[in-house]
């Protein structure tokens, strides 16, 4: 069975594969940090000199250093896209019962596999894909042990979500996103937890409704009923 954090790392790389396709660059010849770095410098060579914003969130409320000086020798860290094809109950037709169960609770569809992969389908089509990536991130980072690891996750996180300068940025009211600043500059596996709350809270009230009352998920329920019957 296909773990959560394996499920997120191929998100992740078709996402970005798609986005390099639209920006007419090859996917892997340079490192997205190191993109994520070379746009920061821009805007903040512009800034005023002498401001102690961070350079990935640009916010005027910010008083962190720059983010990407606490990892000097990590900046041009690629992420890690080697990533197997979904499998396991990810790629097995849902069954109509468990089709059902997603119509009554979102946190069914959540947790699980099938459920995922379906409302992802559903976000991508309404250009929010980023939403769960991000959930499923917050999710791969709580099960981090490594303290390593978990403040070089927690630099990618804030690079691939939080930075303004990310085209997949989530959307977060300004007092989450302080918190989260505030959060980084000793990040642990709880760093991004109030965000992750609030784009939970953000799928479940707008794009969950969409989502089974769409005609994506009419079919799905006609297919499974038939395949039943």
């Amino acid at each position: 069975m296909m773990t959560q954090a394996r499920e997120y790392k191929l998100l992740i790389a078709e996402m970005r594969e798609r986005s390099s396709v639209r920006d007419g660059t090859p996917p892997s010849s340079v490192s997205p940090v190191h993109h994520a770095g070379e746009r920061a410098t821009e805007v903040t060579n512009q800034t005023t000199k002498g401001s102690k914003a961070c350079c990935f969130c640009l916010c005027c409320c910010c008083s962190c250093s720059c983010l990407t000086m606490r990892n000097t020798g990590n900046n041009n860290a690629k992420r890690d896209t080697n990533v197997e094809l979904l499998n396991g109950d990810a790629n097995e037709t849902p069954t109509l019962e468990e089709i059902r169960s997603w119509a009554q609770s979102f946190d069914a569809v959540m947790k699980s596999a099938r459920g995922r992969k379906k409302f992802r389908e559903f976000l991508r089509s309404e250009y929010s894909e980023e939403n769960l990536m991000f959930w499923m991130a917050c999710e791969d980072l709580q099960k981090e042990s490594n303290s390593a690891s978990v403040e070089e996750k927690a630099r990618l996180i804030y690079e691939d979500f939080i930075s303004i300068l990310s085209p997949k940025e989530v959307s977060l009211d300004s007092k989450v996103r302080e918190t989260v600043n505030s959060n980084m500059m000793t990040p642990d596996i709880h760093t991004f937890d109030e965000a992750q709350q609030s784009i939970y809270i953000l799928m479940h009230r707008d794009s969950f409704p969409r989502f089974i009352n769409s005609k994506m998920f009419r079919n799905l329920m006609e297919a499974a009923s038939s395949k039943e019957s």
